[in-house]
């Protein structure tokens, strides 16, 4: 794409944010030194779903190729050069460092017949609804007991950083919910929710403004005045 790219990497071991930084880093190098260019390429950190392999998986590489597609830039995922979608369905030799076994090993046992079979999928895809629909906490693509496994999984690690803070907080009350009428009600109790959405449950300042309908300046000030009263 123009201003991003999608992955789909497996990773045996917690370290996605490290190699995402080298990979990126790198990348970023190589560009600027090509192009006579200085600068970041890539702004913010990057955004990583966790997708069950069993029951979703198949249906992400199919959103990845498709991707150029659903954004109107190519008529057909064989057009876009960039993608896995060649090397997948047998148009082209794949990079060393590709994969593709898993995926055509879901279709047919011969190379021939899951090549054809994937092509058909991913043609059968273009008029399918996104698989963002059944993203679940911004960030986890999976069946009921898979989310809850994450649950678990993530209990007591809500500090650390490299787990992106959606994935985090995936239990974390609703907003709804933490701003009832009752709560709405009372300056007091809704200056302390605030302080507990973002304290707490890991809620930006602009998602709880966003939320009350108030000015990113105000939840701000009510953070400072909730801090000072700490301090005393």
């Amino acid at each position: 794409m123009d201003n991003h790219y999608h992955l789909l990497i497996e990773t045996p071991d917690g370290n996605l944010s490290i190699g995402m930084r080298q990979l990126n880093g790198v990348y970023t190098q190589m560009f600027n030194k090509h192009h006579k260019r200085v600068g970041h390429l890539f702004q913010g950190r990057f955004k990583g779903v966790v997708v069950q392999k069993d029951s979703h998986l198949l249906e992400a590489c199919r959103y990845v190729v498709l991707n150029p597609v659903r954004a109107k830039i190519v008529e057909s995922p064989r057009l876009w050069k960039w993608s896995s979608y060649l090397a997948t369905a047998g148009l082209r030799k794949a990079h060393p460092c590709f994969t593709k076994d898993w995926i055509l090993g879901q279709f047919a046992s011969t190379s021939k017949a899951a090549e054809n079979a994937y092509r058909k999928f991913v043609r059968d895809g273009i008029k399918a609804k996104p698989i963002w629909k059944d993203l679940i906490a911004q960030s986890i693509l999976g069946e009921d007991d898979f989310v809850e496994g994450l649950i678990d999984h993530v209990k007591g690690r809500e500090s650390i950083p490299d787990i992106p803070k959606s994935q985090r907080f995936i239990n974390r009350p609703a907003l709804e919910s933490l701003f009832s009428k009752d709560a709405l009600r009372d300056k007091c109790i809704r200056d302390k929710r605030i302080e507990e959405a973002v304290e707490k449950y890991g809620y930006t300042q602009k998602d709880v403004a966003n939320h009350l309908g108030l000015h990113f300046a105000s939840v701000s000030r009510i953070m400072r005045i909730r801090g000072a009263m700490l301090k005393i």
